[in-house]
């Protein structure tokens, strides 16, 4: 059976642990391979391979690191067909979708390649006698990522592209549900020309987080992932003294206004809510119709939707989506779906029974729709990240408003409208971090800057853009006279600018 090893110092590091994760082929249920699974000596080891290469690696010029950045980009992008069916392997969603997880994280990488751009400092001439002032951004040193099963390809490049273009040295710690596609990258970035030690990826569980919360050589730690978990990373990381980012889960809403174009708003939200199986962080779950006219033609032309979209296997070009990318995952779906049912909503569309012929161990759900969701449900409280819509009925724009905006998660929300003014208000005063107007995912683009708020994000830096740059950075600002050769009495006082 295949093993997915350690990737230390350039090279594959087998680990001593003695402990393995399963590897699955979510098409078939089938095991495909085993993952190492780290323990705080292997962690070290990582964090020690990356503090090594650091100073070396800082003291090379913006534009020499940006070309690694560009060599890099070019290789990932010449093997985009091996990484995408790789990716679509291990974690399920289809050929097409993988494509975009890496196509995503690359136009990070195509920002990051800006560094000599982003790292000028500013500069005063004459801000006092003789005295100029300037500042510079100089890298943290070694930092580390901790990445979900859902964008293995995407997210890390989001997180170690920038860091390392800046001048730092990274420790990424991938899911170990779908740990292949990061070691490739790790290993392209060494082809690109990153010396030994810049990138390094562990495998591993909660032992292996808390060593990257806890280990004094790390600088800064970003994580995405599930709200709770984002909560315990930044505390324990914040409280060792690190710089953490750390984003959490979502439950973004789609309001459709009655003057909407409800034949692409359905189709939007259509493929926002089932696309990847539902789960991605930024999926549109809920869907938010104003007014009884407009909430019942909706859920008709969802109806007509879902009887065309097909399910099928990852390598299936015609298929939407594919299975989600473990059998625990999918029970939790069926379980969500009977909650919803048990606290009285109504179940239009039941995809628990979906079994796809040849495939019948795979971790394949259909498509879910629910009617009458209320806010007092757990379905609506609650993540569920699967293929599962509801509708939530409002009767008003206020109301409409209200709801993302009380949620306990501000991630996303888009709105559906030809109303330049209700759109711009809209945008304007509800509480959310990221707004789509016709816009179904507004995952901003990579020189820009992603983030949720409330509990979908712990920290006060956003990922990638120049939030991104600011996070794996810290600035230093430098006073300078330069005398004229004449002695002068030293100052007692703290110097002004008169």
């Amino acid at each position: 059976m295949r093993e997915i090893t350690h990737y230390i110092g350039g090279a594959a590091f087998a680990g001593a642990s003695g402990r393995y994760g399963d590897v699955f082929d979510p098409n078939t249920g089938d095991v495909q391979a085993r993952v190492q699974l780290a323990t705080a000596s292997e962690v070290d080891r990582a964090v020690q391979s990356a503090l090594r290469a650091q100073a070396d690696w800082a003291a090379v010029n913006p534009q020499r690191r940006a070309r690694v950045m560009f060599e890099f980009k070019r290789l990932v992008e010449a093997r985009m067909d091996e990484l995408a069916e790789r990716l679509s392997s291990e974690h399920g969603k289809v050929i097409a979708d993988s494509r975009g997880d890496i196509q995503r994280g690359l136009e990070v990488i195509e920002f990051a390649c800006g560094a000599p751009h982003v790292l000028k400092g500013e500069y005063t001439e004459g801000a006092g006698p003789g005295i100029d002032v300037y500042s510079m951004r100089q890298p943290l040193g070694v930092c580390a990522g901790i990445t979900p099963f859902n964008f293995p390809a995407m997210i890390p490049m989001w997180m170690f592209g920038v860091a390392i273009a800046v001048g730092n040295t990274f420790v990424l710690k991938p899911s170990e549900k779908d740990p292949s596609v990061p070691v490739r990258l790790a290993e392209l970035m060494m082809e690109a020309g990153a010396p030994e030690g810049v990138l390094n990826v562990i495998h591993g569980d909660k032992a292996a987080v808390d060593a990257i919360l806890d280990h004094p050589d790390i600088k800064a730690v970003s994580f995405v992932g599930s709200s709770d978990i984002a909560h315990y990373v930044y505390s324990r990381g914040t409280a060792a003294g690190k710089r953490v980012q750390a984003m959490g889960g979502a439950k973004n809403h789609g309001i459709i206004l009655p003057d909407a174009d409800l034949e692409q708003a359905t189709k939007d939200i259509i493929g926002a809510a089932y696309g990847s199986a539902g789960e991605r962080c930024m999926a549109l779950p809920v869907v938010v119709p104003v007014g009884r006219k407009t909430a019942d033609e909706v859920r008709e032309r969802v109806l007509a939707e879902l009887e065309t979209l097909k399910v099928g296997i990852s390598t299936d070009p015609a298929a939407q989506y594919g299975p989600v990318v473990s059998r625990a995952h999918r029970d939790k779906i069926a379980g969500y779906i009977q909650t919803g049912v048990d606290e009285g909503a109504e179940l239009v569309v039941d995809g628990r029974g979906f079994q796809l012929q040849g495939y019948e161990k795979g971790f394949f759900i259909g498509p879910s729709l629910f009617d009458g969701v209320t806010t007092a449900m757990t379905t609506y409280r609650e993540e569920i990240f699967g293929p599962v819509l509801q509708i939530v009925r409002a009767e008003t724009f206020e109301e409409a408003l209200e709801l993302p905006s009380a949620h306990q998660y501000g991630n996303g929300v888009a709105i559906f409208t030809r109303n330049g003014r209700a759109a711009r208000e809209f945008a304007s005063r509800v509480q959310v971090g990221m707004v789509g107007i016709n816009v179904p995912i507004p995952v901003p683009v990579a020189y820009h800057t992603f983030g949720g708020w409330k509990r979908s994000a712990f920290g006060d830096a956003n990922q990638h853009g120049m939030e991104g740059v600011r996070f794996y950075t810290k600035v230093k600002t430098v006073t300078a006279r330069w005398p004229d050769g004449d002695a002068h009495d030293s100052a007692f006082v703290i110097p002004t600018m008169k």
